[in-house]
Parts: C-alpha cells; sequence; structure tokens
C-alpha cells in the first residue's frame, strides 16, 4: 500500500474577525492570555470567533492530483496554508512528507533588494535544496521565466508580472517531493500561463503527489485525478472532478438570487450528451409552462453557455430571437440545434426568462455542465472548422 505523502486528519482552524477591545476590562485578560501562551478552549466559539476550516480531511498519494474548489471564502486557501505551515490548526493533524513546491503567494519570498539570479538561490536554500543542486537548475529556472535580461536586477524594479513568472519558475523547477498551487494558473500573460499550466500538467504526470486550489474549473478537470468542494469550511463533496464541479454548478445556481416572477416556470433542461467532440452537433431541451400572458418586455427562454474556465459566456440566443412562440400560457418544449465550435473544456448551459426591462434574469431553471472533447487540434476561443491543403 502506498505511504500518503499529504495528510490532513479531522483539521479545524478558528479565526477572530479583528482584535478590538471595547474596554480594558476586555483588554488586560487578552494581554494576559497571550503572555502566558493560554488561549480559549478550542472547542468553542467566543464573540467574534468563526471556524475557517471545519473537519476537513483528506490523504493524497503519489500519483495523485487533489482539486480544491468552491465559491471565495469557503476555506481553499486556508487549507493550504495549514498544510504548509504557514497556519496552525487549531484542531486536527496536518503532514506534508518530503521536500514541498510551494505555488502560493510565489513572489511574497522575495528580498526587494537582492537580485533574480541571488532569489533564485535563497528560495532553493529555503527548500532545503543544495547549492549544486539550484546551480544545475539555475539555466532553466531563468529560461522558462523569460527574465534572462533582468535576472541580474534587484527584484524590487521588477513588475508584478516578471515576479510571479519568476517565483512561479523556481518552485516548479526545484525538483519538488510534493506540490502544492494556489491559483497560479492564471500568472503572467497568455503565452506564459499556457507555459505554466504545461508545466502543472508534465509534473502531475510524473507522478508527484499534488494539491491545488483554482477557480479555473476547466485546468481542475484536466489535471486531478480526485477534487473537493468546500464551503464555508466545510467538504460537502468528493470525487471524481466532474461529479464535484457539478455539484459546484448547482450549488451555484442555489446560491444566485435570481427573481421569481412565476411567469415561466421549467421542468427540465436535457442535453442530447454531455460530452460533445469540437465541431458536433447536440441539443438543448426545455420543457416547462407559460402561466400568464406574457409582458412585451419578457423573452420567456434565454439559452446561454458559459465557460467554466474564465466564467465568461461563450454563446446567448433566445426564443424571441429564433421565432419561436412560447409566450401563450400553458406547457411548451423548445428544442435548441447547437454545434460545439468551441475549444475543449467543460461549459454549462444557463436557462433563465429574461426581463428586458431590468436586463436581468428571472425564473431561472437548473444549470447543465458539458464538456467539449478535443476534436480538432487549434487554440483561441472558437472552431473554425479548418481545412488544410498543400499545392
Amino acid at each position: 500500500m502506498t505511504t500518503p505523502r499529504i495528510v490532513f486528519d479531522r483539521v479545524w482552524k478558528k479565526f477572530h474577525r479583528g482584535q478590538m477591545h471595547d474596554s480594558l476590562r476586555d483588554l488586560i485578560p487578552a494581554i494576559t492570555r497571550r503572555v502566558l501562551g493560554r488561549e480559549e478552549n478550542t472547542n468553542e466559539l467566543g464573540d467574534g470567533d468563526f471556524w475557517a476550516v471545519k473537519d476537513l480531511s483528506f490523504e493524497v498519494v503519489p500519483g495523485q492530483c487533489l482539486g480544491i474548489i468552491g465559491p471565495n471564502g469557503s476555506g481553499k486557501s486556508t487549507s493550504l496554508k495549514l498544510l504548509t505551515r504557514i497556519l496552525e490548526p487549531t484542531r486536527g493533524r496536518c503532514e506534508l512528507h518530503g521536500r514541498a513546491g510551494t505555488l502560493i503567494e510565489i513572489s511574497a519570498g522575495f528580498h526587494g533588494d537582492l537580485t533574480g539570479r541571488e532569489n533564485v538561490f535563497l528560495q532553493g536554500a529555503i527548500m532545503g535544496m543544495k547549492r549544486a543542486d539550484i546551480l544545475r537548475k539555475f539555466d532553466e529556472i531563468v529560461e522558462f521565466s523569460g527574465i534572462a535580461e533582468s535576472i541580474d536586477t534587484p527584484v524590487k524594479r521588477y513588475s508584478s508580472g516578471m515576479n510571479a513568472r519568476l517565483g512561479f519558475s523556481i518552485a516548479a523547477h526545484l525538483e519538488p517531493d510534493v506540490l502544492i498551487i494556489d491559483e497560479v494558473l492564471a500568472v503572467g500573460d497568455m503565452g506564459f500561463q499556457e507555459k505554466a499550466f504545461g508545466r502543472i500538467r508534465d509534473l502531475a504526470r510524473s507522478g508527484i503527489p499534488i494539491v491545488m486550489v483554482s477557480h479555473q474549473l476547466d485546468r481542475i478537470a484536466e489535471l486531478c485525478s480526485d477534487a473537493i468542494l468546500l464551503n464555508h469550511g466545510i467538504p460537502v463533496t468528493r470525487g471524481k472532478p466532474n461529479d464535484v464541479i457539478s455539484a459546484y454548478v448547482k450549488a451555484n445556481d442555489e446560491n444566485r438570487g435570481i427573481a421569481s416572477t412565476g411567469i415561466v416556470v421549467y421542468d427540465e433542461v436535457k442535453l442530447s450528451s454531455l460530452e460533445v467532440p469540437t465541431g458536433e452537433r447536440f441539443t438543448v431541451t426545455v420543457t416547462g409552462e407559460i402561466t400568464q400572458a406574457v409582458p412585451k418586455e419578457f423573452e420567456p427562454v434565454r439559452i446561454r453557455v458559459r465557460s467554466l474556465a474564465s466564467g465568461s459566456t461563450s454563446f446567448a440566443t433566445g426564443s424571441r430571437w429564433l421565432g419561436v412562440d412560447v409566450k401563450s400560457p400553458g406547457r411548451f418544449s423548445v428544442e435548441l440545434d447547437l454545434q460545439a465550435n468551441l475549444q475543449a473544456g467543460n461549459y454549462v448551459v444557463e436557462i433563465a426568462a429574461l426581463d428586458l426591462s431590468k436586463s436581468g434574469d428571472v425564473d431561472a431553471a437548473p444549470s447543465v455542465m458539458f464538456r467539449v472533447l478535443q476534436n480538432v487540434a487549434f487554440m483561441g476561443a472558437v472552431c473554425l472548422n479548418p481545412i488544410a491543403r498543400v499545392s
């Protein structure tokens, strides 16, 4: 049986909102507790306390890549900081065996007065590497970062992008035994993002155990073997990435706060396939009921396809725009044939009515996630179905 290199065993972490004391009576006991090293009962919450992480457990063995997803404030980054001992748990046990490559606030450990070259050696030493090993990797680090012309310049004169590029290159090339990644897949410009993603993918495939946090859900789906969904520090579900991402999309639907007018009641949204090769056609079927006369400023069925990679809308249309009459009260079923001229990745179909007078969605239906599989190799957002000839 493979021994886990990353262990999170029933971990809880408590924080306090602010350090304000309303009176001298409150301030003196607080100072006394700190001086004597005594804190409040870790099992209880005092005034202003809250749990950032609640009873979270997981293990990661070599060959596994675990993705942690969830909304802002769900405890994702806190979990990684606990794992790397930036923070200590209130309760529970965190273990990380071996040399850790940590991509968390990746340029935060740089010394501003030292050059990029000197910071490479400093960061390597902090990771416990010998100078000879750092020297062996140095040229590769600099080449990958793309800032060779500035490597002997103090990093305080670097742009934020240059800092991030060098920080990523150091952490991703110094032969870690374990890799911890927090939202660094959007570092630098578009070209460097692709290089960074490729490097992490290579490390994942090499068998290094990895824990990563990202809002780029398609990256989680592609890189990870398992995923955990957190909400307010609580583990909601763990499983295969696509299943966990689907649960996240469903939870997001429940929190969208879209108003209900009662004019449109949706029953079901179905896709003919949840995996569609690039360029292939698929069908979206929407069923429901119009309960009353539809106002003139109302679009009864609006269909939006949104990328889970960027959160941006890839395509949107509506029943009125397409000349489909669903304005009369009664049952309806709308079928829409679409062609998946999209980059490979995860997308979500969102259905709602559109109130044109308020420019907002109302009466939303549950979203459905689908995956576009690479069928035609291309870069960009849209597939133009290329045909190449040699003459």
